[in-house]
């Protein structure tokens, strides 16, 4: 990560996505008056008086829980603790100091690095309850601060931005290919994730639904920079019970949104549900690249037609994501992964592609030529000019006598000529058609 990182640190239920969430200016987190809510790291990007950085929210440290997520969380918090350039340690003003406290001030100790001791839940300031107890810690001045009402939050940035390093400027965004991992519950997406980066990024146990939260991660591969967004698992609406569960739903909506290529991954095992279909759909309404991956292939018996025979199953079952190349691999034993990344690198480029204007409409006057456009009471569609004018995705505009000639068929055939000749797999291909005299927008 280019940026200079900080990343909030505690016990649960201090706060800490409250604090994440005033300092990043948006709700990047889920809140909840639940411990444990915020099971993975969280990235965002932050600045404050013109110090840009990364800032990284983490789930609860509880030292003596012997819970495997809790134990799963906690070494989410120390590979966030060893990225990190200061650490942010977020206490519970209103409840005092506590020996979770004290075990968590041991761990960053460990560390080595500059660390903010930051009281959340201030609001009456530093005579409230046992504030002076706080510098038994050991580190330095704690600072009061309500990350509810956001007070004290300019004072403890001031110190947060003075403890950090240069550590470079950030990079082109525009080279870099943000990909959003999307399916429902428990088909591999954080497993994909962990086994692409190699480390255990994103928890990952044998319960559905895991990752409640859309988590970022850059990645480099074969020089392509990416940002791996592996989101919460979106389940049927009529199971989506609790608060939390809705949280994670438009968080991986959002995810789709601030993506250039989805991912969309199918369980080989099950095949297309109707789930798979809505969420597949989301990314194409969305007008997002998409690639589709169907893992756990190892699990599947095999004969030489195995896979033409799934694919046109499935092809049958998503006809709108036609344009969509897919990919069939094994997380668990790395199949075809390298694969998914040449794959994902070349829609991102045909997301992004774009057509000269003369062989454009010399293109479309043979299409023409080929196939008369469609009329209506001996009127004929004309269709004078034609320019791209936009891309991710990419976007055509065409001058035309009359908008209501245009039939849908029509202009799925001048797509299909566009496509057979340019290509773009994985990006839809958008229309709009304007009346001579229309001004393009």
């Amino acid at each position: 990560m280019a940026l200079p990182v900080v990343c909030i640190v505690g016990r649960p239920n201090v706060g800490k996505s409250s604090l994440f969430n005033r300092v990043v200016g948006e709700r990047r987190a889920i809140v909840e008056d639940v411990p444990g809510v915020t099971r993975d790291r969280i990235y965002a990007e932050a600045e404050w008086v013109g110090k840009r950085f990364a800032l990284i929210d983490t789930g609860g440290i509880d030292a003596y829980s012997e819970d495997i997520m809790f134990e799963q969380m906690r070494e989410q918090a120390q590979i966030a603790m060893d990225m990190a350039n200061v650490i942010v340690f977020l206490v519970d003003g209103k409840e005092g100091l506590t020996s979770s406290d004290r075990e968590v001030a041991d761990l960053l100790r460990l560390t080595r690095k500059p660390v903010v001791l930051v009281v959340n839940k201030m609001d009456g300031g530093k005579g409230q309850g046992g504030y002076y107890d706080f510098y038994e810690l050991g580190f330095g001045e704690p600072l009061p601060v309500s990350a509810a009402n956001m007070t004290g939050l300019g004072d403890a940035l001031d110190v947060i931005v003075e403890g950090l390093s240069v550590a470079g400027e950030a990079g082109d965004e525009d080279e870099t290919i943000k990909l959003a991992i999307i399916g429902k519950p428990n088909v591999g997406k954080s497993s994909f994730v962990n086994a692409v980066i190699g480390e255990n990024r994103v928890i990952v146990t044998e319960v559905a639904g895991t990752t409640r939260d859309s988590i970022d991660t850059p990645f480099e591969y074969d020089g392509e920079k990416y940002v791996l967004i592996d989101t919460a698992g979106m389940r049927r609406r009529a199971k989506v019970t609790d608060g939390v569960e809705r949280y994670s739903v438009v968080r991986a909506i959002g995810a789709i949104e601030r993506s250039d290529v989805c991912l969309v991954m199918i369980d080989a095992t099950e095949g297309v549900t109707e789930q798979d279909k809505k969420i597949a759909g989301l990314a194409h309404e969305s007008r997002k690249g998409v690639v589709i991956a169907v893992n756990k292939w190892d699990l599947i018996e095999k004969d030489t037609m195995t896979m033409e025979v799934y694919r046109k199953k499935m092809r049958a079952e998503l006809p709108f994501l036609a344009y969509a190349p897919d990919v069939f691999i094994s997380v668990k034993d790395g199949q075809r992964l390298r694969k998914v990344f040449d794959i994902v690198s070349a829609v991102a480029a045909n997301c992004s592609l774009r057509v000269p204007t003369a062989p454009l409409n010399s293109l479309i006057r043979d299409a023409v030529a080929m196939k008369q456009p469609p009329s209506d009471k001996g009127k004929h569609l004309k269709i004078y000019y034609v320019s791209q004018v936009g891309v991710k995705p990419p976007l055509f505009s065409f001058k035309i006598n009359k908008r209501d000639l245009m039939h849908f068929s029509y202009s799925r055939y001048l797509e299909n000529r566009i496509r057979d000749v340019y290509g773009f797999a994985g990006t839809p291909i958008s229309f709009v058609f304007r009346e001579k005299g229309e001004e393009d927008e």
